[in-house]
């Protein structure tokens, strides 16, 4: 049962967003399948043909649309234009692909991609004097066509007229039955059989004729405009329906539906074709049928090069002496690849693959390629191959730690050549050496490319590359500390995984990162640090004990440059908190002040030398036990 909907408004608005940039043709024609004696009505089959540019995108261009719309609406109007049914959905209900390519050795392999999309439904009419229009109209046609002023703001207008009760109210409509793409040369000439078909066998004639655009509003997605349907789109100049491609000859067409030319503008060009049907017997007119469709004009020109690697080296792994030869020439769809291997042996080819030769053996062979031999665009190349397989590129190392001797060792060979030299490039800069062996010992842990690169007395060069991680340990056992006799002492290692404290006098556990130190006299420890790699690194942690808690302040100082008491510091034992520590001169001025008890003062104020003499300091802090512990004193600066 035909589908009919009554929400005009809403079926004009179907669409009215998108832009349908990727419609580049169409047509719509009617098929009579029904009589109802009982209703007085015809049933149409009404089919709705649309073409798309199948390899078209719409990128990230807003509202547009790069395939077909399912469903559309059609309109159906009498010929005084007034709606005769509501608009109806049409569904597709069959797509085919259209492909061509341009199959001619001499010439630049072009492609056209298409896509047409079949809508069909069925409507049921009266029969009413001058019959009905049934129409599609749709914005936008294709972008950039070399014919149409804007074409991405241009419409489209596709119908078809069914007769009234003073002509043919069953008739069959023609139509153009034939789908096909088809590549167009600039310069060449072409033939394209556009004839239409006619169920009833009436006589045809054929115009090139005017295409139409989608209604008043150029650029309306969805156009619902009643007949007449005669607002043609804006053709550039000299460009015309009757002239819609230019060329020497023009574009035509005959009464058999030959459509022939020779186009000489690169381009896209819309061509309507009107095909008029007439009664054979009454010879009567019945109706004008129109088809649009967009026809590619392709640069087809190829200056055909034959193109061979001047020199090919066969460095494969392998000691296979078949050759891999590529094939760098400019030709046709439909060329032909003549070789001449240099060995005694040819061959011809019909493609661009990369075409493998196994030679009887080693040497240098001269070879040709010879593109559409015997046509009139041949050409030649040639080139020299030199068969020496068996290049094997690689090598091993021993070693993953920072700090130690990596060793690196050349495990290359060659089968039919000798290894001349051997470049290696370390992974750091200036880190460049040679040799079938080479040692390299990395600061910092991290991931380093390693290259090793060849030269052969046969030409062969190659390369072998790893990404070697080195693993690193940071050990560090904290600072030197001064205790209190009885003061614990928790110590904190960090820098690796496992680690190892000796002696291990006075500690809890020897074996761990965070030991507790309970002892009494002074030592010094050292500890190792090591990974799951086995990397392993050593530092050290001196401990000093002093009756305490107090604080121990030296009565001189030299701050003369020889690395000898050249600061003057306290030695705090026991001590948690330091509150204040300032130095004073004669006259009371403050030249230091500071809480850093391994710093201390340098001797200097402001960047300058102090004078020698006698200066005052004091200080302040808390023990362990939270007594706050004050003292001052003097101190001779002696340079």
């Amino acid at each position: 049962m035909s589908k009919f909907f009554l929400l005009v408004f809403g079926c004009c608005l179907i669409h009215v967003v998108a832009v349908a940039y990727h419609i580049i043709g169409g047509e719509i024609y009617y098929q009579t399948v029904a009589y109802n004696s009982i209703t007085g009505q015809y049933r149409y089959l009404i089919t709705l043909k649309l073409y798309r540019d199948a390899d078209f995108t719409c990128g990230d261009r807003q509202g547009c649309l790069d395939r077909f719309e399912n469903p559309v609406a059609v309109n159906v109007y009498t010929a005084s234009g007034q709606r005769a049914i509501a608009p109806v959905l049409l569904y597709i209900q069959e797509t085919k692909q259209l492909f061509d390519t341009l199959k001619n050795p001499c010439l630049t392999p072009q492609t056209q991609h298409l896509e047409a999309a079949f809508y069909r439904d069925t409507i049921e009419l009266p029969p009413i004097y001058g019959g009905y229009y049934v129409a599609y109209q749709r914005c936008c046609r294709g972008e950039k066509l070399a014919n149409i002023y804007n074409s991405e703001q241009e419409g489209s207008t596709y119908y078809t007229t069914i007769p009234g009760t003073e002509s043919r109210p069953n008739n069959n409509s023609a139509y153009f039955s034939k789908d096909v793409a088809i590549v167009i040369c600039a310069d060449f000439a072409f033939r394209y059989d556009y004839a239409a078909t006619d169920p009833d066998g009436d006589s045809l004639t054929y115009a090139l004729c005017s295409a139409l655009t989608g209604g008043a509003a150029r650029n309306e997605s969805n156009a619902i405009n009643p007949p007449p349907y005669d607002d043609i789109v804006n053709y550039i100049p000299p460009y015309s329906g009757a002239d819609p491609m230019g060329g020497a000859p023009l574009i035509a067409i005959d009464n058999k539906g030959l459509l022939t030319g020779t186009p000489n503008r690169v381009g896209k060009f819309v061509v309507s074709v009107c095909v008029t049907e007439y009664d054979r017997v009454t010879k009567k007119y019945i109706g004008t049928h129109h088809k649009d469709i967009l026809l590619t004009v392709f640069s087809c020109k190829s200056a055909v090069r034959a193109n061979l690697q001047d020199i090919l080296n066969n460095c494969t792994d392998t000691a296979d002496l078949r050759v891999a030869i590529p094939n760098f020439s400019n030709a046709g769809f439909t060329s032909s690849y003549y070789w001449n291997f240099g060995d005694g042996t040819d061959t011809v080819t019909y493609d661009k693959k990369v075409f493998y030769h196994a030679y009887p053996d080693t040497g240098s062979y001269p070879i040709k390629l010879v593109v559409n031999r015997g046509l009139p665009c041949v050409d030649s190349s040639t080139g020299t191959i030199n068969n020496y397989p068996g290049l094997r590129a690689g090598f091993t190392v021993t070693g993953i730690c920072a700090g130690d001797p990596i060793i690196f060792r050349d495990t290359s060979s060659y089968t039919y050549g000798n290894i001349l030299t051997r470049s290696w490039d370390l992974g750091m800069p200036n880190a460049i050496a040679s040799g079938k062996q080479v040692n390299m010992q990395y600061p910092e842990g991290g991931v380093y490319t390693i290259t090793l690169s060849l030269d052969t007395d046969k030409g062969c060069t190659k390369t072998s590359t790893l990404n070697l991680t080195v693993y690193q340990v940071k050990p560090y056992a904290g600072n030197d500390t001064i205790l209190a006799r009885g003061q614990l002492l928790p110590l904190h290692a960090s820098g690796g995984e496992f680690y190892q404290w000796t002696p291990p006098y006075g500690l809890n556990n020897a074996g761990i990162a965070d030991p507790v130190l309970d002892y009494d006299k002074d030592i010094q420890f050292l500890l190792k640090v090591s990974n799951q790699q086995g990397c392993v690194g050593y530092d050290t942690l001196n401990v000093k004990y002093y009756l305490g808690p107090d604080i121990y302040i030296p009565n001189a100082f030299t701050p003369n440059g020889d690395g000898q008491n050249d600061r003057f510091r306290f030695i705090p034992v026991g001590i948690v908190q330091y509150d204040f520590f300032r130095i004073y001169d004669r006259w009371g001025q403050l030249v230091y002040s500071s809480i850093d008890f391994r710093t201390g003062w340098d001797g200097t104020v402001h960047g300058q030398s102090a004078a020698m003499g006698t200066y005052v300091w004091i200080l302040q802090g808390k023990d362990l036990g939270g007594q706050t512990v004050s003292k001052s004193g003097t101190v001779t600066l002696i340079r």
